[in-house]
């Protein structure tokens, strides 16, 4: 590759419920691509994958009929599934950066699984990481911004499907004329990971 060619990581996980200390990851899904550094561009898809697994927990398995209201992955697609931890490294390792929508959620949920893997990679989110609102958007939400961009006008809630029309996104023009995928490269890396870390009294 090039000296400006970098090796991206999008990402998104489909879990049990929003606390990553009572839920877990049910789905995970992931894309290294090669792109720009200086300008954004998106350039090649190296290798994909996507990945199923039970959740152990009681609270997470107490919470996963509510949350499959929203992912609608039924039980039974993850019974008896773990992850391949093997390949998932195998991207981690790869990548030079790791991008998300909301990448804050994803990050915390995955830090769970993988705390050496990811906490020293470089993450960037597509949510907060560009100035939707300042654009003239109404908000930041994915299906928001699919809808605005004519890429979709449902989202689904499958891992895969949200970052495959995430791609799709970060490849338009911002109304400054850059793409969308250079504002958040430009807007740089989130801070480092530090897990709450819950006091005992007594």
């Amino acid at each position: 590759m090039q000296k400006s060619e970098k090796l991206g990581l999008v990402l998104d996980v489909e879990t049990t419920g929003l606390g990553p200390d009572s839920d877990e990851v049910i789905e995970l899904a992931m894309k290294l691509f090669s792109f720009h550094e200086n300008t954004g561009e998106i350039l090649d898809i190296k290798e994909e994958g996507s990945f199923l697994r039970e959740p152990l927990s009681m609270s997470a398995k107490k919470n996963y009929n509510q949350a499959y209201k929203v992912h609608g992955i039924p039980f039974d697609a993850v019974a008896g599934k773990s992850f391949d931890e093997r390949l998932i490294k195998k991207f981690f390792f790869h990548a030079d950066a790791v991008f998300a929508h909301n990448a804050s959620f994803d990050r915390s949920f995955l830090y769970r699984l993988y705390p050496e893997d990811i906490n020293d990679l470089k993450w960037y989110c597509t949510m907060r990481g560009i100035p939707w609102k300042n654009y003239g958007f109404p908000n930041s939400k994915l299906l928001t911004l699919l809808q605005s961009h004519n890429i979709s006008n449902h989202q689904t809630h499958r891992a895969m499907d949200d970052i495959t029309y995430l791609m799709e996104l970060m490849k338009k023009n911002s109304p400054n004329g850059d793409l969308y995928m250079k504002d958040v490269l430009t807007k740089g890396p989130m801070k480092k990971y530090q897990p709450v870390v819950k006091r005992r009294y007594g």
